[in-house]
């Protein structure tokens, strides 16, 4: 008949499960369990099921299959207004990279909000656990302290970590950018351009992300038979604090300054001007992220920029893999960043490609 729907000329409302059981010959029950547990039935069985969804163009409701499997297909990824781990272009890389996989495998992605203060993280999450209305978690700006992984795991929610927890022991699935390879990376660059004497300006010690940082460089002057006393600064992560710490660097002779951040790094720009010198033509700066900024101050800033699409997908697969096995060992897994080579680390303004 011309017009007819798909499901058999009922145009006015959508196909029910009656309607595929029907069609398909077999019962309620069986068309669910096709839905929600297929190993329970003959392959001859679940073809003829579905065979009859697709003729039908039957589509369940989310709600009714929630209350049925109590499974939201659901990711939870909390966002807070004062994230750095969620920020600028590497956001939309990671957020597209894990909503890809996770779709693959029929997952969705669903962003909400957290508190700006990280001690009342765990009202929030627990408020989502209670409704059910999440399947797992991704953790984003861990903290030595964080209470998120250790209420999950009371209440058997499956999670993985974007960013290493710290300690790392015992923290779960995690995948990170590794920060010491990043910083050793920087390190080589430099030393292939001629300098001596590379200093390092992190953070204060016991940040995790910043002692790790740190241990790349350390090692890698030592690697290459460079001094180090005098040559490690820290500061808070902010563009006048970095400044000043900057300049006691300066004051001890470097030809250069790996920044534990882009931030820290344009803190070093900032020394330099005051000085009267030049980012890249009298000291040689590397900065960490590549955030925007890195693109578009003058000189251009040389910084390693995370993986954050893989971080997004890797994510995923970890996140998959502990909701098949919750029991499986905790897999960790570190992505090495790109340096993107700009003019703050080039000798008369000839640029490499990333490197």
């Amino acid at each position: 008949m011309a017009g007819a729907s798909r499901s058999g000329g009922r145009n006015d409302r959508p196909a029910t499960l009656a309607l595929v059981a029907q069609r398909a010959a077999v019962s309620p029950q069986t068309v669910s369990n096709a839905l929600n547990s297929p190993d329970l039935l003959a392959p001859r069985t679940l073809e003829r099921v579905r065979r009859a969804i697709d003729e039908l163009d039957y589509r369940p409701h989310p709600a009714a299959r929630l209350l049925r499997s109590r499974h939201s297909r659901l990711i939870g990824l909390g966002i807070r207004s004062t994230s750095s781990g969620l920020s600028g272009p590497s956001a939309e890389s990671f957020l597209h990279g894990l909503s890809d996989s996770a779709g693959q495998a029929g997952y969705r992605v669903l962003l909400f909000p957290v508190p700006a203060d990280p001690a009342n993280d765990p009202e929030r999450y627990a408020e989502l656990i209670r409704e059910r209305s999440v399947d797992a978690f991704v953790l984003t700006d861990t903290y030595r302290g964080d209470r998120r992984s250790a209420l999950l795991s009371r209440h058997g929610v499956p999670f993985v970590v974007s960013g290493r927890s710290w300690p790392s022991r015992g923290a779960g699935d995690w995948v990170d950018v590794d920060g010491a390879r990043g910083t050793a990376t920087a390190v080589d660059h430099l030393v292939a351009s001629g300098h001596r004497r590379i200093a390092f300006l992190g953070w204060p010690r016991g940040s995790g992300a910043g002692d790790d940082r740190a241990l790349g460089w350390r090692e890698a002057v030592r690697r290459h038979g460079l001094p180090s006393r005098g040559l490690r600064g820290s500061a808070a992560d902010d563009v006048d604090a970095a400044r000043q710490a900057a300049g006691q660097l300066l004051a001890a002779g470097a030809s250069a300054v790996v920044a534990a951040s882009d931030t820290l790094a344009l803190g070093c720009y900032r020394a330099l001007r005051d000085s009267g010198r030049v980012p890249g033509k009298d000291v040689a700066v590397v900065g960490f992220d590549d955030s925007a900024a890195a693109g578009l101050v003058s000189p251009g800033l040389s910084s390693l920029r995370r993986p954050a699409e893989d971080m997004g997908r890797e994510c995923a697969r970890l996140l998959l893999a502990r909701i098949k096995d919750p029991r499986a060992a905790p897999e960790h897994v570190l992505l090495a960043p790109e340096l993107i080579v700009r003019e703050s680390s080039v000798p008369d303004g000839i640029l490499l490609a990333g490197i």
